[in-house]
């Protein structure tokens, strides 16, 4: 069980890695093209980007507490990170 806590934990902090080399990457390229309208365009793909890394992170983190967790608090979790998800559209 903890192996496998362990592959979650790993996971989860590679995929904020690569979402934080990515958000670098961006700003770096931004400052290097020095045009608002690429930085715009650069900036909507991060916008889709972001959300997508929220639900994998959310997921594996899910994964790893659903075994302790009882089903009512599962379902509770998943309504909240539903709710996030809706409030934050535009």
């Amino acid at each position: 069980m903890e192996a496998i806590e362990n592959k979650i934990l790993s996971g989860m902090a590679i995929l904020r890695m690569l979402s934080g080399l990515l958000e670098i990457a961006t700003a770096l390229l931004i400052l290097r093209l020095q045009k608002v309208e690429t930085a715009l365009q650069l900036n909507a793909i991060l916008g889709l980007v972001g959300p997508m890394v929220f639900l994998l992170v959310s997921a594996l983190g899910l994964v790893a507490v659903a075994v302790r967790l009882s089903p009512a608090k599962v379902c509770l979790i998943v309504l909240g990170v539903l709710f996030i998800i809706i409030g934050t559209k535009s």
